[in-house]
């Protein structure tokens, strides 16, 4: 009724206005100006309702980010015939009535930001003027094609959307914080390929250095002069590495590792913690976290009980639980995540820490920490650097490929030593130490070297947690959370979080809806309440601003 009653009135004054000899006009065109557009559903009373002034169709001739020019024009006339005031309302109604919208639309809101106007109600018209339908037809295709022709329709099943619902997004590409996807959305990107994009998605120094690579070749199955240069920039960074053997994902780092410890000690049993992930060997698939507490799995099927007979799970955090098993067992190595982000995101205490690395030198074990993740992430020199304790054996990933497939392994040199061809230990790899992820990884750890790169990462991330956490505690919701660096996470419950168990308390129903309305406002996060999130040395503070600013709302209507 409303819509029809307003369609009549602005009929009538249209083609009264035009019936109307004595028109006079002024005109005022504005420029085109750049918005920031943020998706969210606006709906009323069962239908749409988008700003006055706003047009979809604007937004087809423009660049993505820009509104279109907008003309204003005021208009004075003589008093129209009356007919005109009579009977045009009424065509207008009947024209309203069949023009109504008849289903509910998902429409973006918008943020002004940078608008060059002499007021803030021509801002408003000029950014209406881009407001567009958010949607995702085309990821919706394309996932469901994958469906059909891969395991659930993706290549990691994190990336499948189960624990938060709704299908995921299909990326087309990414640059700096940001990522776009196949319907064009746009997103501030809190995933970073899950860490190894730590200075920025498809950072253009990094690009240079591989179009210069990629035209020697791809991949040469023989040594290559960058990985002498990239081993010896990691051995001059991370306090326990003397030697280095690279691999091509952070699981087959840890596959050779867990070889390698039970070679050197001629032990067979490890110790892991309930909630840490090592990658997807049989033996590491107990009790685990990542994919496996986001999809609320047992222990995996087809694991055979002797790959996991020589793997004892302690509780994180809890030194006792270790010297329990460590006193009872002949243990290889205490193999641990140094800041859990499989869990979501769950520092240590320094004092356990501190006490494992007491309690493995006491009983004969290596201390193994597992910086896939934190490595190179919340310190130059990883985790054992910014904590100040000191392992026998590290395994690393991610940041060191600056975004292509690696990983590696590294330790003391008599440990190392019994690896092949230097020792009986055998671990190979076809693309191991290939050309590209050397480069990568070389030209991403000479951007970290710079000074101010952890400084940013630490204020920028700190600003966002806190800002979210305040939000939530506004709107009346149970959060707790926290960061190191790059790193940080947030649990739906009143906290502390020390271990697995501590996170499993948390709403994650709650964190579904908080992720896909954050999604739908143009905010891509990790889509489990059981993963860590990561900022870059591309985020601004007014990409940390707009995220608290969707974060508030969100909080207040979740």
């Amino acid at each position: 009724v409303v819509a029809a009653a307003l369609l009549a009135v602005a009929a009538g004054a249209c083609v009264g206005f035009a019936l109307n000899l004595s028109t006079v006009t002024a005109t005022y065109t504005s420029t085109a100006t750049g918005v920031q557009v943020v998706p969210t559903m606006i709906v009323q009373s069962g239908r749409s309702v988008a700003a006055r002034g706003a047009s979809p169709e604007y937004s087809s001739s423009f660049p993505a980010g820009y509104a279109a020019p907008v003309s204003v024009t005021k208009a004075t006339s003589a008093v129209s015939p009356l007919w005109a005031a009579v009977v045009l309302p009424l065509l207008g109604a009947v024209a309203g009535y069949f023009a109504r919208p008849k289903s509910t639309a998902e429409m973006q809101a918008i943020t002004i930001q940078n608008i060059q106007a002499a007021d803030y109600s021509t801002s408003l018209v000029m950014a209406a003027a881009t407001s567009k339908k958010f949607v995702t037809d085309k990821s919706n295709t394309i996932f469901e094609e994958a469906k059909t022709i891969m395991p659930g329709g993706v290549s990691s099943p994190v990336r499948a959307f189960k624990s938060v619902g709704g299908n995921p997004i299909v990326f087309d590409r990414v640059k700096g914080a940001y990522c776009w996807d196949v319907d064009n959305n746009e997103y501030i990107d809190y995933v970073g390929s899950w860490g190894p994009a730590i200075v920025g998605h498809a950072n253009d120094e990094v690009l240079d250095t591989l179009r210069e690579t990629l035209v020697k070749g791809t991949s040469f199955g023989a040594p290559c002069a960058l990985e002498n240069v990239l081993a010896k920039k990691v051995i001059e960074a991370v306090p326990s590495v003397e030697m280095v053997r690279f691999t091509n994902s952070g699981t087959e780092a840890c596959m050779g590792m867990l070889r390698m410890v039970r070679a050197f000690t001629n032990r067979e049993k490890v110790i892991k913690f309930e909630g840490c992930y090592h990658g997807h060997a049989d033996g590491f698939l107990v009790q685990a976290g990542s994919g496996v507490a986001t999809l609320g799995l047992p222990d995996s099927p087809g694991v055979p009980a002797g790959a996991t007979a020589g793997t004892l799970v302690a509780q994180y955090n809890d030194l006792a639980s270790v010297e329990a098993l460590l006193k009872n067992n002949d243990v290889a190595a205490v193999i641990l995540e140094p800041v859990v982000g499989n869990s979501g995101f769950i520092p240590p205490t320094k004092e356990f820490l501190v006490g494992l690395r007491e309690m493995t030198t006491k009983y004969g074990a290596l201390l193994v920490f597992d910086e896939v993740m934190t490595g190179f992430r919340i310190a130059y020199g990883c985790a054992q650097s910014y904590f100040g304790v000191t392992p026998d054996v590290t395994t690393m990933g991610k940041v060191i490929g600056g975004g292509l497939p690696v990983g590696a392994y590294g330790g003391r040199k008599d440990i190392m030593s019994v690896v092949a061809p230097a020792g009986p230990m055998y671990q190979a790899g076809t693309l191991s130490g290939n050309p590209l992820a050397m480069a990568a990884g070389i030209k991403t750890m000479e951007i970290l070297q710079r000074p101010g790169s952890y400084e940013h990462l630490d204020k920028i991330t700190k600003k966002l947690i806190e800002g979210i956490l305040a939000a939530g505690k506004d709107a009346g919701h149970a959060v707790c959370g926290g960061h190191i660096s790059g790193m940080f996470g947030f649990f739906f419950c009143e906290g502390p979080v020390r271990n697995y168990q501590d996170a499993t308390k948390s709403d994650t129903k709650k964190f579904a809806r908080w992720h896909r309305m954050m999604l739908e406002r143009g905010v891509y996060l990790a889509p489990s309440q059981f993963e860590a999130g990561f900022t870059s040395l591309a985020h601004t503070e007014a990409d940390i601003d707009r995220t608290i600013a969707i974060a508030r709302e969100v909080m207040k209507e979740l």
